[in-house]
């Protein structure tokens, strides 16, 4: 006669663990929806969630292997709208080439920076003028190859993504008037959409079946942000000021020679509402001790993204000090603008994450409302360009309002395209995330 085997102990152990976690688990969640304002915590109800859509619809794009679809949020509820011409194998294909293709640039940069510094005034050579020379040939290949993979990606989202989406809207025509009056339209992608341009999805041929001529523009993580962002801002009157964070050179980076340019134009507009932390000021220390005393603050400097870990992204400050997102994180704010002068924010290629948040959209969650950002690295002219523009146009009531910042970025970035001709890859790294 046979025992009947034992159970295995430490099985018994883990499962155990497992239902004791299980019930933490179920007893904290029902501790965090008794609180105030988090009544549906973990199981939000769509009528929570649909004042989201209260300017303009939000567009959620969901991927995955099986089907990819848009979900068409309105006032009125959720319409699922398929998008049979978009794949998850061609979002990684065609992530990884864009990737690919804007860090051959940055590498390009600062080989040529390398080779300018390689030899002082007066200590030219053959050799020396072949390598500048070879680097700047190197540039102009990477910059031609980074047009024509964008020039591809723009058609293809409007081909895949947009165009259904801004025809089930009724989109169908550039609307008239000022841009004031224009359509919003908010991107709430998932996945590796959240790295591409969909605002600048497009043919811009002059056929006008661009998204930038249909729709303004932006970005939202979730629909429970854009709830949160359009809550009424509980501020003092005290913090209406802005912090300018203004960083032109880095030793580990290239100079931003038009930052001096940025910080002349915001301190006159803002000369009694202003803090300047320049240069050997522009710690991690003291940007973090003067964020919570501003209600609005402007980075001028360098930053990075880290898509294997975006918590360790963040914005270069004096000594090679970062400011990183965790952070940023660990204090809630409740700022109204932030805007992100020159930031290099696509890095990291050689392995894609499932899921992954850009530098706006985390200073978002952190409590900004509008966030104006970059997408890759930008030309600091084109950058104080930019800044000019949005700055002058939400100062020209004799306020600062933020709350036009959209529109006023979408102006900014139509008149770089129309009125001064550049390429896709001058003016679609400019983003806005908020309501």
């Amino acid at each position: 006669m046979t025992s009947a085997p034992r159970p295995d102990t430490a099985a018994a152990h883990r499962a155990e663990r497992r239902m004791a976690l299980a019930r933490e688990w179920d007893r904290l969640v029902e501790q965090a929806r008794g609180l105030d304002g988090f009544e549906d915590f973990l199981a939000p109800r769509l009528r929570t969630l649909l004042p989201a859509a209260q300017a303009g619809p939000v567009v959620i794009l969901n991927t995955s292997r099986w089907r990819c679809d848009a979900l068409v949020v309105t006032t009125g509820g959720v319409h699922v709208e398929p998008l049979p011409r978009l794949s998850q194998q061609s979002i990684v294909d065609r992530t990884l080439t864009y990737l690919e293709a804007l860090q051959e640039v940055d590498l390009a940069v600062h080989d040529l920076r390398a080779a300018r510094l390689e030899h002082g005034p007066g200590e030219a050579t053959a050799a020396a003028a072949r390598r500048r020379s070879q680097a700047m040939l190197s540039l102009h290949r990477a910059l031609d190859k980074r047009e024509t993979t964008l020039v591809s990606l723009l058609r293809w989202l409007w081909d895949t993504v947009a165009e259904p989406v801004l025809a089930v809207l009724g989109f169908v025509e550039p609307p008239d008037g000022d841009t004031a009056e224009w359509p919003r339209l908010w991107w709430c992608p998932t996945g590796l959409l959240t790295l591409l341009p969909l605002h600048g999805a497009g043919h811009h041929d002059g056929s006008l079946r661009t998204v930038l001529d249909r729709v303004v523009s932006s970005y939202t993580p979730t629909l429970r942000a854009l709830v949160e962002a359009r809550r009424p801002l509980h501020a003092r009157p005290d913090d209406e000021r802005l912090l300018i964070v203004s960083l032109p050179d880095d030793p580990a980076q290239v100079p931003l020679t038009d930052v001096a340019r940025e910080r002349e134009m915001l301190t006159s507009l803002f000369p009694s509402r202003h803090t300047l932390l320049e240069g050997g000021d522009a710690t991690a220390d003291l940007v973090r001790s003067e964020l919570p005393r501003h209600r609005w603050v402007h980075f001028s400097c360098h930053g990075g993204q880290d898509l294997l870990d975006p918590s360790r992204g963040g914005l270069s400050l004096h000594g090679g000090d970062v400011l990183r997102v965790a952070d940023i994180g660990v204090q809630r704010h409740r700022g109204e603008f932030a805007f992100l002068s020159a930031c290099q924010t696509a890095t990291g290629v050689a392995t894609l994450p499932d899921e992954t948040i850009t530098l706006a959209a985390a200073l978002h969650y952190t409590g900004y409302r509008q966030v104006v950002g970059t997408l890759w690295s930008v030309y600091d002219d084109i950058a104080a360009d930019v800044a000019e523009a949005v700055y002058r146009d939400l100062t020209s009531t004799g306020r600062f309002e933020p709350a036009r910042s959209a529109r006023a970025l979408h102006t900014a970035v139509r008149a770089l395209r129309d009125d001064r001709r550049l390429a896709p890859g001058v003016w679609t790294p400019f983003t806005h995330t908020g309501p």
